[in-house]
């Protein structure tokens, strides 16, 4: 008995080895995606229509003040040149600094990225909640009224732009029914600067601003409704195949057989079917980061999606060049964290 006790640190140890090995693999995986992905924003600007000089100046311009702009930017000097003081500036961590507004493209993140991150996690909750409901129905009914009730339900979810379903909810939410705050931002006008606040419904919570935190839920309420309902629509249909193939396991028939409740054989099928939810999370924060741009611009969100948005339509390269090496990163980052709570919650992950 000492024995085997003795051995079991070594056995674990040796466990252990290939788990590290395999993060290790991951986190050295990412100094080269970054690269490729600061070079693809570089790059990337080149292939946008339109020319930043006469965006600012106008269509009446001359040649002289394009070409005066143009060498105040930096734009007049040879791609390798600009591509070498881009990196330099960007390992410094100055991601530059906007054409139109010239405020730092960082001190802009600052602002813009904690709004977009509050909405996107509230998105993601109430997608989840309301998807993983409608999957699990769906997959315990298979094949019955139910299932084809939910299966509807999502196709329709599917097939619907958040947008539209930001301006329907605007019109019977606020319109006619008067339920819901007018689309002008994450506060009133009244509440002055507490609508420059990072992470608004959050910090409000935190610090007991109740009054804040009530004006913040219901102005959030439209947005993150218009979204969750379309991003549920995944998460329902992740977990309805999901959940249908684990509860046609042998385990699955082996607990009913073992008189386990059906709530307790649910909860353990749905267990073993996690991993690729977890796995979904991940991939619609990268996604919700720019796709929430135009629900933020319906609601006047002033969030990084609007603010990129923005930047594009007045061809201000370093925000576009900001948005994109910063939704990567964060994508990365995500993806990173999703491969080790996965290797940790599935031991059938292998490791090679």
């Amino acid at each position: 008995m000492t024995t085997a006790r003795a051995a079991q640190p070594a056995v674990k140890q040796k466990q252990r080895r290939p788990m590290l090995r395999y993060i290790l693999k991951r986190i050295a995986i990412v100094p080269i995606s970054v690269f490729v992905l600061g070079s693809v924003s570089f790059f990337l600007t080149f292939l946008i229509p339109g020319d930043p000089a006469i965006t600012i100046l106008g269509d009446f311009a001359t040649k002289e003040q394009i070409a005066h702009v143009n060498a105040q930017l930096g734009l007049d000097k040879p791609v390798l040149e600009r591509y070498v003081s881009y990196w330099t500036n960007l390992l410094q961590g100055d991601l530059g600094t906007s054409f139109f507004t010239n405020e730092p493209v960082l001190s802009d993140l600052g602002k813009f990225l904690p709004n977009t991150i509050e909405l996107v996690f509230f998105s993601l909750l109430f997608a989840l909640a309301l998807g993983m409901t409608i999957g699990v129905i769906g997959a315990y009914f298979a094949r019955r009224l139910p299932d084809r009730i939910m299966s509807g339900i999502t196709s329709v979810l599917q097939s619907v732009p958040d947008f539209f379903l930001a301006l329907v909810g605007i019109y019977v939410f606020f319109f006619l029914l008067g339920w819901a705050p007018a689309p002008i931002g994450r506060l009133p006008i009244t509440a002055g600067s507490a609508d420059e606040r990072p992470f608004l419904i959050f910090s409000s919570l935190f610090t007991g601003d109740w009054e804040t935190l009530g004006m913040a839920v219901s102005h959030a309420a439209l947005p993150v409704l218009a979204l969750g309902l379309v991003y549920a629509s995944y998460f329902a249909k992740t977990a309805r195949g999901s959940m249908g193939t684990a509860l046609t396991t042998p385990q699955v028939e082996f607990a009913r057989a073992c008189g386990l409740r059906e709530r307790t054989v649910v909860y353990y099928a749905f267990a073993a079917s996690r991993t690729t939810v977890i796995t979904y999370v991940a991939i619609l924060f990268g996604s919700l980061l720019g796709g929430a741009a135009i629900v933020e611009r319906v609601f006047n969100w002033r969030g990084m999606g609007q603010w990129a948005l923005d930047g594009v339509l007045k061809v201000d390269v370093p925000i576009i060049q900001g948005f994109v090496i910063t939704a990567g990163l964060l994508t990365l980052t995500l993806f990173l964290l999703l491969d080790i709570v996965v290797l940790l919650l599935d031991p059938r992950v292998s490791y090679e």
